[in-house]
């Protein structure tokens, strides 16, 4: 039997706000082939492989989803996320990071997972959010 990232075991994620030092942030609107949360904004986030670095792992999943590269990153912090999928519960450790990104280099990459995308200011993001979203603005609302 195959063991599942954040079910079978904890997952390790990376997560990023990507900016353009203007304060306008990027987001994405989930799809209904992603693995849940569809119709959500969220900032964006991926998988950190078995032997991967956490700094490849970032810029590897900016240019996934969004075919740009950092100009700079700020590592934020961390969480744990803890919820129910498909009646099971998981377990995902984010590790949180602000990225300054150039946003004429900006596409949507993979639109099988983004429904659109767009850059919005805090305090006026687009709904409905991530669930786990809120908690993430909460914590870091003085970083970001």
């Amino acid at each position: 039997m195959e063991c599942r990232k954040g079910i079978d075991y904890t997952g390790i994620s990376v997560a990023f706000s990507c900016h353009d030092g203007e304060g306008n942030y990027l987001l994405s609107k989930r799809t209904d082939q992603c693995r849940d949360e569809h119709g959500r904004w969220e900032s964006g986030s991926g998988a950190v492989d078995l032997g991967e670095d956490v700094i490849e792992a970032l810029i590897k999943e900016i240019s996934e989803e969004y075919g740009t590269k950092p100009i700079s990153y700020e590592f934020i912090g961390f969480r744990d996320l803890h919820r129910e999928h498909n009646g099971e519960q998981t377990h995902w450790l984010a590790i949180d990071f602000k990225v300054l990104i150039d946003p004429a280099t900006v596409i949507n990459a993979e639109p099988h997972k983004h429904d659109e995308i767009g850059w919005f200011k805090l305090g006026a993001f687009p709904e409905p959010l991530h669930s786990q979203h809120p908690a993430y603005l909460k914590k870091y609302e003085e970083i970001l």
